[in-house]
């Protein structure tokens, strides 16, 4: 069994929809994860802000735009009037029930509902048009066997066992075509597993199935050494073990979602990250076999916020970190860095949900200082202890821009440095420069 995921710009035009029908042909039985078409999630997500304003003519601009743009896309899709006609009437039965929200009261729970609409219109317009070409496919709704838990987590047992009853139930086929993003909450409502979902879609119907490969098709020829966006002549990596890939998805790399490679590693499958718009390309498979030693990436988070706690009374007392910590768990804020000294403690936090509340239980005892629009830049490798001279080289090549803190052997994979927005990009060209430059001269 084979997983593919296509993310929005894989389906973001007719055209792209048809190279996809071409890309998932094939022997082995597959599942095909498919996103919503790109901009529909936006659109859909600026419904959902009006309808919350109670600005219910915006809402319906919205929808309305979005369903001419359905229009042109059927027109372009299908060959036969009888199956373009079967979408329309299709995309019209969503329509309505989007524009149902706009007649009552919209709460986060409807919010959810109207998110799920792009994902299950796009999937079912690529059905149709496998159908028109006559090929043997079957939609699997992803709400069917898609379920997380009162904390949020995804029900591995319920997804294996909903979803292998459904396959069990169509043994003879070969073809599935599921929603990527949505799911059902604990309490059988509609929700989501949050944005870059799909790549979480894949790699957990992946791990249910025991799938003998992950694929994640984007538009983007596998994952770079640093960000294209940015950086001139990056490359794509040919591989990288789960940790260097988790690290540079967690810190940035916007490729892969990083909560995707957690279920793909505990059942040992591997992840192939492939390009629509090159297929022939390598791209960079991601598994648990050795990429060998040494500095492979680097990868920019950026919407950090940092505090500095300081205590000259209780840092040296015992418990004081835990107190601490005990108020960002208290919160539900992951802290991401953190370094001490005799005198304060630093740790950087990128959500702020609870930032007041926080700075006020923790200026009980400490004074906190927060600095916000900050970045994390990320150094990831196979950093081995007893490698001499890599953290120096992340250092020397950063001599020129201002470090806010510094991390480093806490994890054998990564180097990370905390820096200001406004020196975001410079770090990311200085870095190459300063690890890559010497090696292959890939960066002018």
């Amino acid at each position: 069994m084979l997983v593919l995921k296509f993310g929005g710009t894989s389906v973001g035009s007719p055209d792209r929809m048809k190279a996809v029908a071409e890309l998932i042909r094939g022997e082995e039985p597959r599942i095909v994860v498919l996103s919503a078409v790109a901009g529909t999630t936006n659109q859909l997500v600026e419904t959902a802000n009006c309808l919350y304003r109670k600005d219910k003519p915006g809402a319906i601009k919205c929808l309305d735009g979005l369903v001419l743009h359905y229009e042109g896309f059927i027109q372009e899709l299908y060959a036969t009037k009888t199956m373009a006609q079967r979408a329309r009437e299709l995309v019209q039965v969503h329509f309505d029930y989007l524009r149902s929200f706009t007649k009552d009261l919209f709460t986060q729970y409807e919010e959810r509902a109207v998110l799920a609409q792009g994902e299950l219109i796009s999937t079912a317009l690529f059905q149709f048009y496998l159908e028109e070409l006559g090929r043997d496919s079957m939609l699997l709704p992803a709400l069917d066997f898609m379920r997380i838990d009162k904390n949020g987590e995804p029900d591995s047992w319920y997804i294996q066992r909903n979803l292998k009853q459904e396959l069990a139930a169509q043994a003879n086929q070969k073809v599935f075509i599921t929603q990527g993003y949505i799911c059902r909450n604990a309490y059988g409502e509609i929700d989501n597993l949050k944005r870059g979902g799909s790549d979480y879609t894949a790699s957990l119907v992946g791990a249910a199935m025991q799938a003998s490969e992950i694929q994640i098709w984007t538009d983007i020829d596998g994952m770079h050494n640093n960000d294209p966006r940015v950086v001139d002549n990056t490359r794509p990596l040919e591989q990288l073990s789960f940790d260097e890939a988790a690290e540079l998805a967690y810190f940035g790399a916007k490729i892969l979602h990083p909560s995707s490679v957690l279920p793909a590693r505990q059942h040992d499958i591997p992840v192939r990250l492939k390009s629509t718009m090159q297929p022939e390309a390598a791209g960079t498979l991601i598994s648990s076999a050795s990429s060998g030693g040494g500095i492979k990436a680097i990868a920019a988070k950026s919407g950090i916020v940092a505090l500095r706690i300081k205590s000259g009374r209780m840092l040296m007392a015992y418990g004081f970190l835990r107190s601490v910590f005990e108020v960002f768990e208290r919160y539900k804020t992951p802290i991401d860095m953190i370094t001490t000294s005799e005198v304060a403690v630093s740790l950087t936090i990128d959500k702020t949900d609870h930032l007041e509340e926080i700075k006020n239980e923790l200026e009980e005892y400490a004074t906190v200082e927060i600095d916000p629009e900050q970045v994390i830049v990320c150094v990831v490798g196979d950093l081995v202890q007893e490698t001499q001279g890599e953290a120096a080289k992340v250092f020397q090549s950063l001599k020129g821009i201002p470090v806010r803190m510094i991390s480093y052997g806490g994890s054998r994979h990564n180097i990370s440095v905390l820096v200001h927005q406004q020196h975001r990009d410079a770090a990311l060209r200085a870095l190459s420069q300063g690890l890559f430059v010497p090696q292959n001269q890939a960066v002018e």
